[in-house]
């Protein structure tokens, strides 16, 4: 008897992962891998955060806490809020995930039905896209170019065909680092207001930019829902910790979603989290390696070929057009790996229709390696 599959389950992969697992297979072999393929911090969390930790295994029995989180950690990052943007948020709307990954989950499944229909940019984090698809609702992607800053915009918005029921926006965004600035984030808010269009915020990278400053949308539209986690700023990845600062229409079916999807993010890495927020000046520092590497990519990857890339104005990904050097970024990828012993993403794993002419490079890792990548990059395309 062949017993019965589920549909969802028949997505596509996320790509990234594919080639992590590719990687690890390497270095199994005993060869070197270096990895610019992943969006993660090669830092530890912060001291205080380890100290923090520590201390919890020790002190605390570690049990459940309520579906939202512990007091503590919600009323630190309210303050967060405020010292950042300037807004005023109340510990309610604040909700502490299983990392953004189920952020997005309880959003999407507190905020949409099946058959309901939600804008999002290519290339663009394809989470969403899959995650949406296996909810049964529509993903309709804005077809976003360089003269975008690989944004949403509300000219493109105005060319879907039929209403649409939700937006998600990226800033700094994941693969391209590019931001969308006060007066988009007021045309973009302004217009989904009008329209009755949910707006989802994904701000996991806000505090990694370089020059300009993030705009919350929470700082144009109070009641747009916003997503956030320790991973990326406060280098945190593995801790599975995130938040969402929830419409109030919404909190209610968050809960009743969180309490029975999850009960509760780990309460051990909630107590660590809350010295996160006395630790702004470890996470600072690693802004300044982000922005060494990114600098040596950005004066060394032209003279390996790889000369137009997004405009990278935040998080730790340059999104360069390998146009000139091949038609299919998922075997340029793959030779690149088995050839030199660089990993990195193809360009499908964010754009399905374009991304076979582009790579994401993620420049969170250390100095070394990144000069040792450039180097092999020139030698190999030469």
């Amino acid at each position: 008897m062949v017993l019965k599959i589920a549909d969802r389950g028949k997505l596509p992969p996320f790509i990234v992962m594919d080639v992590m697992k590719a990687s690890a297979e390497r270095e199994a072999t005993g060869a070197d891998v270096l990895h610019l393929e992943v969006g993660q911090p090669s830092t530890s969390a912060p001291k205080k955060v380890l100290e923090a930790a520590k201390l919890a295994i020790t002190n605390d029995n570690l049990g459940y806490t309520v579906a939202f989180g512990l007091p503590e950690l919600r009323e630190r990052i309210t303050q967060h809020y405020k010292l950042w943007y300037g807004v005023d948020i109340s510990i309610d709307r604040v909700a502490v995930t299983n990392g953004s990954s189920s952020a997005f989950v309880l959003s999407f499944m507190a905020s949409f039905n099946p058959g309901d229909r939600v804008a999002m940019v290519a290339p663009g984090y394809p989470a969403y896209r899959n995650i949406l698809t296996a909810l049964g609702i529509e993903t309709i992607e804005l077809q976003a170019n360089i003269e975008h800053r690989f944004q949403p915009t509300v000219s493109l918005l105005k060319k879907i065909k039929g209403n649409i029921d939700g937006l998600i926006i990226a800033s700094p965004s994941n693969p391209t680092g590019t931001m969308i600035d006060k007066r988009l984030m007021e045309e973009l808010a302004d217009y989904c207001e009008y329209k009755g269009i949910r707006l989802i915020s994904d701000e996991i990278y806000h505090g990694i930019t370089y020059g300009n400053t993030s705009v919350s949308s929470l700082e144009i539209n109070p009641q747009s829902l916003v997503i956030n986690s320790f991973s990326k700023y406060f280098s945190m990845t593995g801790w599975r910790l995130g938040w969402m600062i929830v419409p109030d229409d919404l909190i209610r079916p968050m809960e009743c979603l969180s309490q029975n999807f999850f009960i509760s993010a780990p309460t051990h890495s909630q107590l660590a989290a809350i010295a996160a927020f006395d630790s702004y000046n470890d996470a600072e520092e690693n802004i300044k390696r982000y922005a060494r590497n990114r600098s040596i990519l950005m004066n060394e990857l032209p003279s390996a070929g790889i000369s137009s890339f997004a405009p990278a104005d935040g998080a730790f990904y340059i999104y360069a057009d390998i146009s000139n050097l091949t038609n299919s970024s998922s075997e340029f990828c793959k030779d690149m790996l088995n050839d030199i012993g660089v990993a990195c993403t193809p360009g499908l794993d964010f754009d399905p229709l374009r991304g076979a002419s582009s790579i994401r490079i993620s420049f969170a890792g250390s100095e070394s390696d990144i000069i040792e990548a450039c180097k092999r990059l020139r030698n190999w395309l030469r």
